[in-house]
């Protein structure tokens, strides 16, 4: 219960920081201190806003998903590691399987030479 709980709030941050992130202007936060600052007031204060909006739902979220890590089933978490391991096993045996990876060309075998051309040479020597 604890879990699916908190996996909707990560979502449900996840998407207010996606929000928050493309309202942004673009020379807000680190970026404004390097540039002129004529903006309003307002507009700044906003802009805070927006940033420590930001960074808090970026914690929260990490936060949560420690809390839903640690309320998770040791059934569901036995589950996942178990299939992992299946997983990882046959992989490894289908790369295992295949010996060559890169298709190699079949070289021809060596043709036995006739008798006559290696007795050339000898007779060749006795002349």
């Amino acid at each position: 219960m604890l879990y699916t709980f908190c996996i909707v709030l990560i979502l449900i941050a996840s998407v207010l920081v996606i929000l928050a992130v493309l309202v942004q202007s673009p020379k807000s936060g680190m970026a404004a201190n390097f540039g002129a600052s004529n903006q309003v007031m307002g507009v700044r204060q906003t802009a805070d806003f927006l940033e420590k909006f930001t960074w808090t739902m970026a914690v929260a979220i990490l936060v949560l998903s420690l809390v839903a890590t640690l309320a998770m089933d040791r059934d569901i978490a036995a589950q996942s590691s178990s299939s992992l391991s299946k997983d990882a096993q046959t992989l490894i045996e289908k790369t295992t399987a295949d010996e060559t990876a890169m298709p190699q060309m079949e070289l021809p075998a060596a043709e036995e030479q006739p008798a006559a051309t290696t007795e050339e040479p000898a007779a060749a020597e006795n002349k």
